[in-house]
């Protein structure tokens, strides 16, 4: 079978007994870096020596079929770097061809970035969503943000500390600098930090410098009394005062909770 193993994400006293006893008796492991893998059993002290595919994001298309093939006579290990595989992470492709061929998948659960985040981050935990990375370029991001404007349940990313201050002040403009987040930052390590804020605060405190792994939680939007029709009069009266359509359907939509899409549509209709 595949055996997915979730790797902590910082503090290796999180790595689980299920995990150790894996990774003594396993005789192939396919890892997103091996190199992480061979520090991995040198930092827990175990002995076995499996031998050690990489799976990346790179060639895990073409190493799929093969890897579910050994794994129909022979358990195959898998995993990412830090927290469960699929997740972000390399392991998806493996685990659907998997499916498709009617090889058995199972999971050691252990650490998440995400649920760990979600629980320190004071925002509701009832209903979530976990959207992962954002477009690198710009007008991508906007875009997407744009179709989140409404999303009503918490949502959590990932994103790289090169790129969080833009990021926040993006998801400032997308959803309104009052949105109430928290910026998670190096989860379970020394240096663990929770900053928690209106994503107008957090994007200035973001432009001084961060450092580390960072996962950012963000409150859903709150539902307004502004009925549908209002709110593509707002939009309209947004486009006469010089903003682009679509931006100016983002920006209501995050005040109001009413689709993003929906208002580009209807103003377009209105004005056609």
């Amino acid at each position: 079978m595949i055996i997915l193993a979730a790797t902590p994400i910082g503090n290796l006293g999180d790595v689980t007994r299920r995990l150790v006893q894996a990774l003594e008796t396993a005789t192939v492991i396919a890892a997103e870096d091996t190199r992480t893998t061979q520090r991995l059993l040198a930092a827990l002290g175990v002995e076995n020596r499996p031998q050690l595919i990489a799976l990346h994001d790179h060639n895990e298309k073409q190493r799929a079929a093969e890897l579910v093939r050994r794994a129909a006579t022979e358990d195959i290990l898998l995993l990412s770097d830090a927290g469960m595989p699929t997740v972000s992470d390399p392991g998806y492709g493996v685990v659907a061809e998997a499916a498709a061929q009617d090889v058995p998948v199972t999971a050691l659960p252990g650490p998440s970035a995400v649920l760990t985040a979600l629980a320190v981050s004071g925002l509701p935990t009832d209903r979530f969503t976990f959207e992962g990375f954002l477009p690198r370029k710009p007008g991508d991001r906007r875009r997407a943000l744009a179709d989140l404007a409404a999303e009503a349940r918490t949502m959590v990313f990932f994103e790289a500390n090169s790129r969080i201050a833009e990021v926040l002040s993006a998801m400032a403009d997308a959803f309104g600098p009052d949105r109430r987040a928290a910026v998670c930052r190096e989860l379970t390590k020394l240096h663990e930090e929770v900053k928690r804020g209106p994503l107008e605060d957090l994007a200035a405190w973001a432009a001084e410098g961060v450092r580390g792994e960072i996962v950012v939680v963000v409150e859903g939007a709150s539902r307004s009394a502004m009925a549908f029709p209002d709110a593509v009069t707002r939009v309209l009266e947004l486009v006469r005062e010089g903003v682009r359509l679509k931006d100016a359907a983002g920006e209501v939509s995050a005040h109001t909770g009413h689709s993003s899409r929906e208002l580009y549509q209807a103003a377009l209709a209105v004005r056609d």
